[in-house]
């Protein structure tokens, strides 16, 4: 009666939305097995074991404020623009369903983790192929797909997003996995055969670069630095240092122009950072200095806020503006309370998973050191976009949170 949730978590990775009219990008298969998910807590009700940790106790928090602030869009904006907030409080919700379903319910136990796990690796490296084919071949994109273009010499091509509504959402997923391969590589084996995770590892690093995300490479790097701290002393860095060596190797072989280009554009971004700070974040500046000044000059909603999600969709504040940074846009759609739930629960996450990675059990070690790493990361990310609304692949972090955190 498992099998539902690692459906769910598989196809919200491998398809593509179903072009009907819903939300930004589509419709998606997977909430109707999520919905499936649900109907079969209700019948188990009886095997949940609520025990509410600190993780949890902080994702509750997070998730009653911001459906507090769903009020706060409807006094300030419209009807239309309350229910895209509600609906989206309801997307995070299924994360949030998924971790106590792993953790505290059902799914809690008779659970083969590590297969489970290799599921789930497999599923990544599949989209991330089908994404460096869909590059490589410009298809018809998906339906409501992001607008990212690169422009060369030799034409316009469509950044690499996959099955995703757009590239950071694919570059976000493809640095997850890219840490459970170095964490894996650090501990004795225990997941899979190196060959295989070196194979996928290639083809999820082809798609982060493909993706052209410079805030997912960050993302990873920050990551690795952390798994740097976790590990001194014990990591063979050679092997590492290897199998890094391999990965852009081969990328290198396979996408020599795109894969030249992406790391001209990161190296860039260093280099004429000074001079042009805003065109090098893509404009972000200008939007961040307008939403600080209506902050600033509108005290009434520094409790709650505009509105959860209703920046993007609201010119209550002037004029429709995307924030790009989940804490900017945590402290003016649901306030300073908003952002200190966000806070705390990120908080919570990584002392959560920090001490499953000091655990004497090997699997939760692991759980553990992948998350802790991997959320330092997702952090810094955090200071580009507001990955707390990826809604197809939080589950898949909330689900490997939720096996490094519950009692065993």
């Amino acid at each position: 009666m498992n099998g539902w949730l690692l459906w769910f978590l598989v196809a919200a990775l491998v398809l593509p939305p179903v072009p009907f009219p819903f939300g930004d990008s589509g419709a998606h298969p997977s909430l109707a097995i999520a919905a499936v998910g649900l109907g079969i807590a209700a019948l188990r009700f009886d095997e949940w074991r609520l025990r509410i940790g600190g993780v949890g106790s902080a994702m509750l928090l997070y998730t009653a404020t911001i459906a507090a602030s769903v009020g706060m869009a409807l006094m300030d904006s419209s009807g239309r623009v309350a229910a895209g907030s509600a609906m989206r409080v309801a997307l995070f919700g299924i994360s949030v369903f998924v971790f106590f379903y792993a953790a505290y319910g059902p799914g809690a136990e008779g659970v083969d983790e590590m297969r489970f796990t290799r599921v789930l690796f497999w599923a990544a490296a599949a989209s991330a192929l089908f994404a460096c084919v869909d590059f490589s071949f410009q298809f018809p994109a998906p339906a409501g797909y992001g607008r990212q273009f690169l422009w060369l010499a030799s034409g316009v091509y469509r950044r690499a997003q996959g099955v995703f509504y757009e590239a950071s959402t694919l570059g976000n997923v493809c640095a997850f996995f890219l840490t459970m391969i170095v964490v894996e590589f650090t501990r004795p084996r225990g997941l899979m055969a190196r060959k295989w995770l070196l194979a996928g590892g290639v083809v999820i690093a082809a798609a982060l670069v493909l993706s052209y995300s410079r805030s997912s490479l960050g993302n990873f790097a920050v990551a690795m630095a952390a798994l740097a701290y976790l590990r001194r002393g014990r990591i063979r860095w050679g092997r590492v240092l290897i199998a890094a060596i391999g990965v852009i190797a081969v990328t290198l072989a396979v996408f020599p122009v795109f894969a030249a280009v992406y790391w001209e554009r990161v190296f860039g971004s260093f280099r004429y950072f000074a001079e042009a700070p805003n065109a090098i974040l893509s404009g972000r500046l200008d939007s961040w200095s307008y939403l600080l000044e209506f902050f600033a000059d509108h005290p009434l909603y520094w409790v709650l806020g505009v509105g959860y999600k209703t920046l993007a969709y609201s010119g209550f504040v002037g004029k429709k503006v995307i924030a790009d940074n989940a804490y900017l846009s945590a402290l003016v759609e649901t306030g300073m309370v908003g952002l200190a739930a966000m806070l705390g629960l990120c908080r919570a996450i990584l002392q959560g998973a920090r001490r499953a990675a000091g655990s004497e059990d090997a699997r939760a070690s692991f759980f553990g050191t992948w998350m802790f790493c991997f959320w330092c990361g997702e952090m810094a990310q955090m200071l580009s976009g507001d990955l707390l609304t990826f809604w197809r692949v939080l589950p898949v972090y909330f689900w490997v949170l939720a096996r490094a955190v519950r009692e065993r």
